[in-house]
């Protein structure tokens, strides 16, 4: 199952079961769980620690040493959960002493060209489309779909159950269960079919366009929004999920769009 053309340093934890094609590097302090596929040409450097049957894909590079100026060879990690594919080209920097890793969990994505930076922090389930761009400290939560091309600024939060429109330059903050898109980056109604696929409620559905709603179709700022949805609506864990997120914002939440505050004076929403 390791193929004599590979490179395997011989301090790295191979589980059994683990097939390494040739040409692959593997670097000391490395440790490949069970059923993993390295394939071809795929660096797996110093400080990885990947999952059980994951897949890392011809030419990717894994762990490498942060694109940041004020690395100074701090003993950090890349950690990657179970049942997680970094396709092709895609490349994952280690962290710094900010977090002392960069994480990726279990059941996600990564597509070819993709580029993930030091330090962030990607949830489970996750999809990370080609070319996507994310910069240092990130966090990126369970069930987000970020579209092919995307730029996430760093130290960006995006929320649960997220899609982000391809092509996107994400700026701002992203509350959980929306789906954002045009230039400039804006809201655009919830995130109806990943939500219905994961088994929302039509109920719970109509809980969170009412909070959204609220938050950016009726004309209140940030802090009259929270007051109407902490004092007039129904608790809940989704509800108390997003009070936690906008009050924990530190770069602000991505607006409505210029359309939907017309909308909005029509009596309209596009949810």
């Amino acid at each position: 199952m390791l193929h004599h053309l590979a490179y395997i340093h011989p301090d790295a934890k191979i589980a059994p079961n683990v097939t390494i094609e040739p040409f692959a590097y593997i670097e000391a302090n490395v440790e490949i769980g069970e059923g993993s596929w390295i394939g071809s040409h795929a660096v797996i450097k110093n400080g990885s620690r990947i999952g059980k049957n994951c897949r890392i894909f011809y030419g990717a590079v894994i762990s490498q040493i942060p694109q940041d100026l004020k690395f100074e060879g701090e003993d950090t990690l890349t950690i990657i959960g179970d049942n997680t594919a970094i396709r092709e080209y895609a490349t994952i920097s280690k962290g710094t002493k900010d977090r002392l890793e960069t994480v990726i969990g279990n059941n996600c994505l990564v597509m070819a060209y993709a580029h993930i930076a030091h330090d962030c922090l990607i949830g489970n389930n996750c999809i990370i489309v080609n070319s996507v761009q994310v910069a240092g400290h990130v966090v990126i939560d369970d069930f987000a779909v970020i579209g092919g091309t995307a730029a996430v600024q760093q130290f960006v939060k995006i929320g649960k159950h997220v899609m982000i429109g391809g092509g996107s330059l994400v700026r701002k903050d992203i509350p959980p269960y929306i789906k954002v898109a045009r230039e400039p980056l804006s809201y655009a109604g919830l995130n109806l079919v990943g939500l219905k696929r994961r088994g929302f409620s039509s109920e719970k559905i109509n809980e969170l366009q009412e909070i959204y709603r609220t938050i950016y179709l009726k004309g209140y700022n940030n802090s009259q929004a929270l007051h109407v949805i902490e004092n007039e609506l129904g608790e809940s864990k989704e509800r108390n999920e997003i009070i936690q997120f906008l009050k924990a914002s530190k770069r602000g939440i991505m607006p409505a769009s210029r359309n939907q505050g017309k909308a909005v004076n029509n009596g309209e929403d596009d949810d």
